[in-house]
């Protein structure tokens, strides 16, 4: 199961297509340790998300953990290149559609409705054939730029929700305790759509993920994403992930540093090594108390920097290719676990599905490494060998000649 993880954030693999691919492939089955090939499933997909869950973050961080440690017993990273890494923010969005009002109170009306109708309580009016007529309108109105009717659709949409959740909340007496705390929790999200408006904070942007939130990083092509704030450390060198963690509630970056050295120390407490300099960008100005002993290196302190310090910081743009290759190639890009744990789950897991590549990469480059000395070793010896034959040629040649 652990063997499953892996590969599956290693090679991008969903669940179900993991097992499939795990029955066909040999390589698969050899790192899960097989001695025979099986042609069959290991397990049921949903097996997956349960020894997930019940590993939890601490389970999944000790993944990260024998990747690292792996590393430096293949001798691919040496423990003094852990001293220096490089931390950056990133976010790792949900799996939610893009939170436009007219579809979060349409999702809230058809909520309430199935739910309400799942507990026996009798609506008046459901509204869903003008419920679905409103959303085509509001989606038509929004393309052709006609926001005066835009607005009144939104508003005729309020009005239906608030109908429906004051009807469902007056009929919600006669339930029975069990019933009425689970239709409480879905009825208090709808009364948070129905109620937030386009300037308020701390706003519902998924009913099924109250947790998502909007952040903007500044890109030009992505102005906004809907996610989670996830903190990545590497090593400055070779660039081995140390540390993957996430953050609720959308945190300025520097405040986020602590609690990020904090898990990488954790994570390299067997290894025998402390990072002792941190090297990251502006975001995470103004708190060297708060992470002390650790040295922070960025931009805004270039002329206190010693020149090797310097050379340093020209290497902190390295992690935003490692960011791109584990968001595209490893499935930090999307979050499909649910709730923060496993925002968590799935930050660390991303991470540690990178290491196992950047172990496979390091055993190619050491392999070739090694390979390369016996060649320069056989040609050497070869060489040796072919002048010797020559010199003695030319002085059986001389002899000759004089005889």
């Amino acid at each position: 199961m652990v063997a499953l993880l892996y590969l599956k954030h290693a090679y991008n693999e969903s669940d179900e297509a993991l097992v499939e691919r795990w029955a066909q492939d040999v390589y698969f089955q050899f790192f899960s340790g097989q001695v025979y090939f099986e042609p069959r499933v290991p397990c049921d997909a949903t097996q997956i998300g349960r020894f997930r869950r019940v590993l939890g973050e601490a389970g999944v961080e000790q993944l990260l953990k024998s990747t690292i440690e792996a590393a430096v017993t293949m001798g691919a990273v040496k423990k003094t290149e852990f001293e220096r890494v490089i931390v950056d923010s990133t976010v790792q969005s949900k799996a939610i559609a893009h939170p436009t009002d007219s579809r979060l109170l349409e999702v809230a009306r058809d909520k309430i409705v199935r739910l309400a109708k799942r507990a026996g309580i009798e609506l008046k009016q459901t509204h869903e054939r003008e419920g679905r007529t409103l959303r085509r309108r509001a989606g038509g109105y929004a393309h052709a730029k006609q926001f005066k009717r835009l607005r009144s659709v939104l508003r005729r949409q309020r009005t239906i929700l608030g109908r429906l959740l004051r009807e469902v909340r007056r009929k919600m007496t006669g339930l029975g305790d069990v019933a009425r705390q689970a239709l409480e929790l879905w009825v208090q999200r709808a009364e948070r759509i129905h109620s937030q408006r386009t300037k308020d904070k701390n706003k519902l942007y998924a009913l099924h993920a109250p947790e998502a939130e909007c952040i903007s990083k500044g890109k030009a092509r992505q102005p906004y994403e809907f996610g989670v704030k996830v903190s990545l450390a590497i090593t400055h060198q070779h660039g081995l992930m140390v540390g993957a963690r996430s953050f609720t509630g959308n945190p300025y970056d520097g405040h986020t540093l602590a609690a990020q050295l904090e898990q990488t120390n954790t994570l390299l407490q067997d290894i025998g090594v402390r990072p002792s300099t941190a090297v990251v960008d502006l975001g995470y100005r103004g708190v060297d108390q708060e992470v002390a002993p650790v040295h922070v290196i960025h931009r805004g302190k270039y002329k206190s920097l010693t020149p090797r310090q310097r050379t340093w910081l020209k290497r902190r743009q390295a992690i935003e290719p490692l960011i791109g290759h584990t968001k595209a190639d490893h499935r930090m890009d999307r979050c499909w676990l649910k709730g923060a744990e496993g925002d968590a789950l799935h930050a660390v897991l991303c991470a540690a599905g990178f290491n196992v590549r950047w172990l496979l990469r390091a055993i190619v480059r050491l392999g070739l490494k090694a390979l390369f000395y016996a060649l320069w070793a056989a040609q050497a010896i070869w060489a040796m060998t072919a002048m010797s034959a020559r010199d003695f040629y030319t002085a059986s040649h001389d002899v000759r000649h004089r005889c």
